[in-house]
This record gives C-alpha cells, structure tokens and sequence, in this order.
C-alpha cells in the first residue's frame, strides 16, 4: 500500500499545522492611482511654490556592508527605516512586507513564512526535506534564514528594514538567489541615556480583543560602554471559528465509524501569545575597535488554523482534533569591528537555536488517502487488538529543533578611495532534527483483522513515522572591488566562490506490515535502531561548488542622480530527494541570472526621491516540489523560467504638511518551456499528466502587480502636533499552484483592496493614535490550499486563508 505523507501545505508539501497569514492594511493601486497621485503632487507643488519646504530625510543603508547613504548604492534596495516602521505600525513580517512591492509570501502562520521575491517562485518550496529558500534573511550581521520558515522578529526599537531586490550572490551567497531582507536593530548608545514604552489594545472585527506592550531602554554604562535591553508582549485576537459538525468514517460490512468536533468548537480559536526581548552590549574597547555582543530571543504560542472552509461560511473552519504551535529561538551573536591600517576589519559570528512543537488535524488526509485506498480498509487494516474496528483520524505530533552556526570574517578598504575592495570569508552549518509522528485514534494500537500490528515499530498507534537530520553546510570566499574610472563612472567586479554540503537520513514511512515501499520495508538494516526510529532507510547525500559573478557600471549624472546598470548571477544549493527505493537522484543546484538597469534620483532640493530598476531575469533549472508516482515529495528541477519586470518606490515631501510615499512592481513572470508532458515521459513525471505545466504559463504565488500608497498629513491642534494618515496596497491575482490540473482545481485567487487610516496627536513626550487597519473590512484571499495534493484532497476540503478582519485599536506611548 502507498500514500502520501506529505500534506500539501501552501503547495509546499510541508508536513507541519496550516497556519494563515494576518495581515494589514491594503488598497488598490492601478494606473488611475498612479495618475492621480501624479496630479495631486502637481497640484500641492504648484499651490505651495515660493514656500521653503525641508528636504527628505537621509536614509542611511548597510545593504553592500559599508555605511553608506542609500541613494549612493547601486543596486535595487528599498529601506523603511524606524520612522516609518512605527508609522505604519509594523509590529512582524506581514506589516512589512506588503510595502515592499517586490517581495510575496506563503505564509505557515506566524513563525513559518516564504518568502519570495522578484516573481522568483514555483509554489513548491517548504518541505522540510526538499529546497532551500531563494531570499535570504538577515538579521544584523547575521543570517536566521530557516528550511522550515523565516523567524517572525518581532518589529520594536529597529533602525530599519532593508529590502535587496535580485540576486545577491556575491556578498550574501546561496539562500539569497532572489533577493535578501535584512533586520537592522538599534544599538547600544554610550552618549546619552534614553527609554521609552509603547501600549496597544484593540479589537478585530468578527474576533476578540488583542494587546502589545513594548518597551526599551539604552543605559551608559561608562564613557566606552552601554547596554540596550528590550522586551515586548503581544496578544493576537483570534477571528476563526471551529464550528461543529460532524463526519462518517466508512467502517466493515457497510457500517460507519462517527466522529463528531464537540470538544474543539471555539468561536476566534486562531489566537497568538508572542513574548520576547533583546539584550545588546557595546563597548568601544579603543578608537578603533568595538565588540558588540547581542542576544535576542523570542516564544510563541499559536492556536487554531488561519485559513477558513468556504462551504461552511466566512471565517469559519470544521477541524476535529487540537492545532497549536509553540515556537521559540534564541539567537546569541557577537559583532566586532575595527581597523588595521587602511583597512576596516569585521567578525560576525551566530549561533541560532530554534524548537517547535506542534499538533495538527489530519483529519481531511485521513478522509482523503486512507478512504480512496480502500473503503473497506478500515475494516480490514484499523482496528484495535480486539479486532474491533477504531476511528481512524490522524493528527500530527511534531517536534522539530534547528541550529544554526555562522561566521563570516571580511575586510573593507575606506569608501572614499578610489579603488576599494570589500573581501571575506564565510561558512554556515545549519542542522534541522525532524520527528514527525503521525498517530491514529489518540495512540490506539493498530492491527489487521486483529492479527497482526501495522503500527510502526516501538511506536504504538503511529501508522507514520518521520525520524530524520538534515545538515546543510556552505562555504565562500568572496570579493567585490569598485574603481572609479572618472569621476562620475564607476565600475564594480564581484565574485563569490562557494562550496555546498547538503545530507538527509534517518526514516521515514511505514511499518513492513502495512507498505513495502516506504519505511520498515526498505530499511537498510531492519534490525538496526536511529535514533528513535526503528532503522534507517534514508542516507543522501549532495555536494557542489561554483562561482557567482558580479559586473556593474555606475554613472553619476548629477550629485543627486544616479543610473546603474547590473549584471549579476545567484544560485541555490542542490539536495537530497527522499524517493522510497533509491531511484530518484538528488536534485540540482537552480541558478538565477540577473540583467538589471536602474537609477536612484532626488529632485526640487531632495523633496522628492525616486528610485526604480528595469530587470530581466533568467532562472535555470529551478527547483520545484510535488507529490510524485512513488507518493513522496519529489524535487524535481523543472526547467527553465524567465521573468520580466520592473520595480519602482518614491517619496515627496509636498509641503512641510503633506507627505506621499509609494512603490509598485510589474512582473512578467513564467515558464519558457514545458514540464513534464505527457507525450515525454520521465522517471520525475507521473503518466497521469497531473505534474503537467505549460510553456508561458504565469510562475504561481506572485501578482503581476503590486503596489502600495501612503499619505501623512501633519497639523497642530491648539498645544499638540495632530496627524492623518492612510495607507493602501493592492495585490493582483495570482495562482497557487504551478501545475495546470491543480490551478483548475484551486482556481485563481482574486486580487483583493485593503486600506488603513489613523489620526494621532503628540505633545513633548508622548503620542497617542486611533487606527483602523482593513478599514471597510475586506476579504482577501491571501492563499489557497488543500490539506495533501489537491487532485485527491481537493475532494475533502479547499481552504481560503484570509487577510485579518477590520481592526481598531488605540496605541499610546512615551518616550525618555
């Protein structure tokens, strides 16, 4: 017998608890808009001409690992910095990302997002054995880019988010094919003594009530030395309901098995308890040299599932047994910076610690696989030792720990040279223990007509077992030398060199009793225990190295207008496919290469600052996940795909009251040649034709259009500093999936408009602000899924995951 044991997650075949996305703030920006916006800011300049209005503020940007003004950095970045952060009150991941027009997401719920950028996504990536991601995260110095899913870091007292659109391999490396997102924290300042604490409370619309409290401090600790401590504690109203009902499990001889939710219905169910704090030392040991020791570490707790069943009715859900997470990490990191001579000098070095615990329904799976593989199964296969048959519902029981180690060690010569150089050395160890236990009826014994046990050895009740160490290892040696040829042209040459080291074993499957295909039954040793796991049957192994280059030119038309143009090239490591016998090779490294134009401008005294890039983008042989013949995930490399695209943001100050700030990107993004025909067969595609996908078909997950508007307007009302505010994103529509069957069985997910507004009021050192984010209380659609592959799933139950409802809150806050 051979099923599944890979639950469609997001399309991603992750074997963990479907959790949505919460998300802001949202409304449509089109051609119209960005015309009207075009008008209005004629207007307001025409009406405010002869007045002297401020200049923008400066951001200041560490995306080439130099201090530099972003405006002078010649590549496609955009930055929001601790203004706008508390502004647009970006408290994690969600809030951020949808004003960066070029990143898209699937999100696992809080804690297990993917993140993608430029159009550079096949839907298949998540797995906790297959692909690597293509965005790398970063935060600070370091990377904290997961397998499993990005750290959700909590957005308090950070200086910036710095979003690096296209490949990054020459100063980032593998996990940054498409792009890398960096968290930059505040530090430590030994000038002056400053705290702060900020309140929130709010209520979501269908849902309960939620809260944040945060604060900080920065002490001096002596003239050379001071520590920056910060904590936070978050409440996340829920607003799914798990509504009853009730379901007939075919049992022998034309009977059934009931199995009513009773005990899990619960009206807004899918609420998060996030708590969490940072703790930074700087210590300038001399004029030159600093250390900076940090550690930063976070627990969340998250009830429920954030996606809901569209044929029970909105917001509400059917699940029969308990979904909870309880993540938490810690990240303890060490920065040290100097200078020898002419040279800046820079150790960064992390070690990340990360476990989750999770339980899941699997319920839809069991209905699904174990119904279609025979009816009459259930009397046949699940009964208990006295052969009486038992409900036969699955959950998941996961508990997965990660390390991850990095250092990276380089050099720097000073930035107002003509010639300079930034070099270095890099290496990651990244490790993932994985146990997955997937239990029948609450651990009730399994046997076959009470004959004999089908539940996997030393593990009774468990009719699968997942028991496996994924070890990824990379190195890298780069360089990136810049040379002003005139002084308006500059050119750059990058390279990095890179060795990968990618392992998977351990067990996955069944007992012998119930499948040869996976498990017991091709045990390299039956009677050799790992681990927990009865045996192993499971020991790949993929190992590669190669060169990512980099070639730009930079021409300074005027000192405040830049244009550049970029050829450059990532990649993303290969890896071992799990395959059920051994027939499957591993699969191999994809490679993205980038053709890039752009221009970085600010214009009428830097009241207004525009930046954009034009990009053609070739991605070979990508890596994409699916369910195959043998029933497992299956990395295949799918082809080849090409996106077209271009990104652009701005920001004018009108007046000295009146700020608008916006960025949108059009992505032509999609196949360029066929995978897996039915007329070419292949050891990788299913003769069934349900991998099939054809050339100039849109790549699934991201929009062809994206783009986001705000507006600030700022006025005294008596004694206190008063603002407006409104934010808006548009999202097009976009496919979830990239196979053809699959889209015809999900459908198209809709674009979706969404908007915030807040009105706030200062005065010395406080602020208060009432906001409303998803104002007119729309629906999006941020994802579909089915709980396994949708052909068969797809039966049982498809699932939207929502935006979350309208919600009003009310923040206040202090300063010192």
């Amino acid at each position: 017998m051979t099923r599944s044991r890979n639950r469609k997650l997001h399309k991603n075949q992750r074997n963990t608890i479907k959790r949505g996305a919460r998300s802001g703030s949202v409304a449509r920006l089109s051609v119209p808009v960005a015309s009207a916006l075009l008008a209005c800011m004629q207007a307001t300049y025409a009406a405010d001409a002869g007045n002297a209005v401020g200049a923008l503020q400066e951001i200041v940007v560490t995306a080439q690992k130099r201090t530099e003004n972003m405006q002078n950095v010649p590549i496609s970045l955009q930055a929001i910095d601790t203004r706008q952060l508390e502004r647009l009150h970006v408290s994690n991941f969600d809030d951020y990302v949808k004003y960066l027009p070029s990143v898209s997401f699937q999100s696992a719920g809080p804690s297990f997002e993917h993140t993608y950028m430029r159009g550079v996504a096949s839907g298949g990536d998540g797995n906790h054995s297959g692909s690597l991601p293509s965005v790398g995260m970063y935060l600070d110095e370091q990377p904290v880019t997961t397998i499993d899913g990005n750290l959700n870091v909590h957005i308090y007292d950070i200086a910036r988010v710095e979003s690096l659109s296209g490949p990054q391999g020459t100063l980032y490396g593998a996990s940054s094919e498409a792009g890398t997102i960096r968290i930059i924290t505040n530090k430590p300042d030994a000038k002056k003594f400053a705290a702060g604490y900020d309140l929130d409370v709010n209520s979501v619309s269908h849902g309960g009530v939620g809260y944040t409290g945060e604060g900080y401090v920065n002490l001096p600790l002596a003239a050379n030395a001071a520590v920056r401590l910060v904590g936070w504690d978050e409440k996340d109203a829920g607003y799914i309901d798990n509504v009853h009902s009730v379901i007939q499990f075919p049992g022998p001889n034309g009977t059934t098995i009931p199995f009513d939710n009773a005990a899990q219905v619960r009206n807004h169910y899918n609420d998060v308890e996030t708590r969490g704090g940072r703790a930074a030392l700087r210590v300038e040991l001399n004029d030159t040299w600093t250390v900076t020791p940090t550690v930063m570490g976070q627990t969340q707790t998250t009830n429920g599932n954030f996606a809901y069943n569209p044929q029970l009715g909105d917001l509400q859900i059917a699940h029969f047994l308990p979904d909870t997470v309880h993540d938490s990490w810690v990240q303890s990191a060490l920065t040290v910076e100097g200078r020898l001579n002419d040279f800046d000098i820079t150790y960064a070095g992390a070690y990340l610690t990360r476990n989750t615990h999770e339980l899941s329904d699997y319920t839809d799976y069991t209905l699904a696989y174990d119904v279609y593989y025979g009816f009459n199964g259930y009397g046949t296969y699940f009964r208990d030792n006295a052969g009486n048959p038992i409900n036969p519902a699955q959950q998941i029981i996961g508990r997965d720990h990660y390390t991850k180690t990095s250092n990276e060690l380089r050099i720097s010569t000073p930035k107002e040279n003509r010639a300079r150089l930034t070099a270095g050395l890099f290496m990651e160890r990244q490790v993932h223990n994985i146990l997955q236990d997937y239990l029948v009826n609450n651990g009730d014994p399994l046997a076959s007509t009470g004959s004999y046990d089908i539940s996997v050895p030393g593990w009774p009740g468990s009719i699968w077992l997942t028991d496996q160490q994924r070890v990824d290892r990379d190195q890298a040696a780069f360089a990136e030398f810049s040379y002003d040829i005139t002084p308006k042209l500059t050119g750059t040459l990058g390279a990095r060199y890179y060795t990968y080291d990618n392992t998977l074993q351990g067990f996955y499957g069944f007992s012998a009793n119930y499948s040869s295909h996976e498990g017991v039954a091709t045990c390299f040793n039956p009677n050799v225990p790992w681990n927990d796991a009865p045996c192993e049957d499971l020991n790949g192994r993929s190992t590669g190295s190669g060169m990512t280059p980099k070639v730009n030119l930079t021409y300074k038309i005027a000192p405040e207008k830049m244009v550049y143009a970029t050829f450059s090239k990532g990649f993303r490591p290969g890896g071992v496919n799990r395959n059920g016998g051994g027939s499957l090779p591993p699969y191999k490294p994809d490679y993205l290469t980038n053709y890039e134009v752009g221009w970085k401008t600010q214009w009428d005294d830097n009241r207004l600052r525009w930046n954009g890039a034009i990009f053609w983008d070739k991605w070979k042989d990508f890596q994409f996940s699916y369910l195959g013949p043998n029933a497992l995930t299956i990395i295949a490399n799918a082809g080849q795909a090409q996106i077209k695209g271009i990104e652009t943001d701005a920001e004018f100050r009108a007046t000295e009251q009146l700020t608008l700030s916006g960025g949108f990107s059009y992505l032509d993004a999609k196949l360029t040649q066929e995978y897996c025909s039915k007329a070419k067969p292949t050891t990788l595609c299913d003769v069934s034709n349900e991998q099939y996908a054809p050339s100039g078909e849109q790549l699934p997950v991201t929009p062809k259009f994206k783009g986001n508007l705000t507006a600030r307007y700022t006025f005294p009302i008596g004694s206190l500093d008063a603002h407006l505010q409104g934010s808006a994103v548009y999202v097009g529509p976009r496919w979830a999936d990239l196979r053809l069957l699959a889209r015809n069985l999900l459908g198209q997910e809709p674009s979706y408009t969404l908007a915030d507004f807040a009105f706030g009021v200062a005065k010395d050192s406080w602020h208060a602000e009432l906001y409303v984010n998803n104002a007119f209380d729309k629906r999006a659609v941020l994802d579909r899924y089915s709980e396994c592959d949708v052909a068969t799933c797809g039966s049982v139950a498809i699932y939207n995951v929502p935006n979350q409802p309208r919600t009003v809150g009310v923040k206040f806050g202090q300063s010192f």
